[in-house]
């Protein structure tokens, strides 16, 4: 049987076509993030600073282990293309106001 673990900081809702919720992946505790250094860059013509993001390797991240599925975010999953066990919220549903409430399907 396969298991998925949620690695993102928010509970995962799962929605059906008529905005039902299907299945929810509580927070594991456990998130995977990119390691990053920020570099002063040209600041702006009118003299703000401007810095650039670099990311590295990424720290929390499970060994692969066959059945089992990671929730991460795009950014996590993005910087790891060759990782066949991460999955992202797709077909993700807003409320009226923008927020986010689920999503209908998870990419792989």
């Amino acid at each position: 049987m396969e298991r998925v673990i949620n690695m993102t900081p928010h509970d995962i809702n799962v929605l059906d076509d008529h905005g039902e919720i299907i299945r929810t992946y509580k927070v594991s505790g456990k998130q995977i993030r990119l390691a990053s250094d920020l570099v002063k860059d040209v600041p702006l013509e009118d003299g703000t600073p401007t810095v650039k993001t670099i990311f590295g390797d990424p720290e929390g991240l499970p060994e692969f282990q066959e059945g089992v599925f990671f929730i991460v975010s795009q950014m996590i999953k993005n910087a790891l293309p060759s990782r066949t066990d991460l999955l992202v919220p797709a077909e993700v549903v807003r409320d009226g106001a923008g927020a986010i409430i689920g999503c209908k399907s998870l990419s792989r």
